[in-house]
């Protein structure tokens, strides 16, 4: 598992990485009430906003972490977007992304750097 500075969990199984936030991001969003995810199919560059989550404090988006295509999202969230306060990082991940180039995941944190960059 990686994390990135904006609170995004990322787990890689072959060239599919799995996205979702934190459960540190899902504290400080406060109850989420709407999500919007990207379409099936859809190309995506690094940086590119991508999902839209408004909670009842703020509205934010999550960036994509790598260049890639999203090959499947969670409906779940969509249909019921307080999924994303009651298990951030288990069943309330966003999308899956199919990436060609992996190395960009080194610029990433582990558990611990992420732990220490919380504080």
């Amino acid at each position: 598992m990686k994390y990135t500075e904006e609170h995004e969990w990322l787990q890689v199984e072959g060239d599919v990485v799995t996205v979702g936030i934190t459960s540190h991001a899902a504290e400080q969003l406060g109850d989420v009430v709407f999500v919007e995810l990207p379409e099936v199919g859809s190309e995506v560059s690094k940086d590119d906003e991508i999902v839209v989550i408004e909670s009842v404090k703020a509205a934010s988006d999550i960036l994509a972490p790598l260049d890639g295509e999203v090959v499947e999202v969670n409906e779940a969230i969509v249909d019921a977007p307080s999924k994303v306060n009651e298990d951030p990082e288990g069943e309330a991940w966003f999308f899956k992304l199919k990436v060609s180039d992996m190395s960009p995941m080194d610029d990433y944190m582990d558990e611990a750097g992420y732990k220490d960059f919380i504080g």
